[in-house]
């Protein structure tokens, strides 16, 4: 019988790890010549196992956010609801699959009865995958990660975060700008947080060095209000009558 893709990679890649580790020394060039094109398979084994997965799971928002925030925080409370009012309209939920705003997302969906998506990513250092995610996915690349939150998704809520969320950020702007993308609802929630960015992002970037156009940030919504974030995309699913999976990702 023939196995599958992703597992005859995964045996190539530990033939390539024992191979690597005890069969010979070399050099750092020489390590990079003999196994750097073996890394292709564990590559295209994230996106092999991640796209089955994802294939499945049917219309979805992404909600970005920092791993950090408490379960106390006013942040983690709104991305509990906004996930559990999405997985009410039938909607899935996908997330980083960590703590903080990814878990808080997750429990929502759970609660909601839907599915809750977990993109979960090996860190060295405070990543862990949340409980509450029924649909877990574990990568080790960061960039097959991303094409996961956008091919599948409608739609982006970028609650409060760090550096993580603002990459996540500016990779759907960019696609968006570049017309890679529909311009799917990207939604910034909490003022307060946002603010400063988006006032710098207009002074500076767009009008005193003219380098991005007068409405490139008019896709971004900010707002403060979970119900307005759940009606925006609902709107937006409804009058674009399309599911997820932008051409650019096909």
């Amino acid at each position: 019988m023939r196995r599958p893709l992703c597992r005859l990679s995964r045996n190539v890649l530990l033939v390539s790890a024992f191979r690597r580790d005890y069969a010979w020394p070399m050099s750092d060039i020489d390590f990079l010549m003999r196994e750097d094109p073996w890394r292709i398979f564990r590559i295209m084994a994230e996106f092999v196992d991640s796209f089955q997965t994802m294939a499945r799971v049917g219309p979805a928002v992404t909600i970005f956010g920092s791993a950090r925030v408490k379960t106390s925080d006013k942040y983690y409370r709104a991305a509990t609801t906004i996930g559990r009012k999405l997985a009410e309209h039938n909607l899935a939920v996908i997330t980083g699959g960590g703590p903080g705003i990814m878990e808080a997302a997750n429990k929502g969906a759970s609660l909601g009865d839907g599915k809750s998506v977990g993109l979960n990513i090996e860190l060295p250092h405070e990543q862990f995958a949340n409980k509450f995610s029924n649909v877990p996915i574990q990568f080790h690349y960061f960039f097959a990660r991303k094409v996961c939150f956008v091919k599948y998704s409608l739609g982006f809520v970028y609650m409060p975060g760090g550096f993580g969320t603002l990459d996540e950020l500016f990779e759907v702007l960019t696609l968006a700008q570049t017309e890679r993308i529909p311009h799917f609802p990207m939604i910034l929630f909490g003022s307060e947080y946002w603010s400063g960015l988006l006032d710098w992002m207009r002074g500076q970037m767009q009008e005193r060095y003219c380098f991005i156009g007068p409405a490139d940030l008019d896709v971004l919504k900010v707002t403060d209000n979970v119900n307005e974030v759940v009606r925006t995309i609902l709107d937006y699913e409804r009058h674009a009558g399309m599911p997820a999976m932008p051409k650019a990702f096909a």
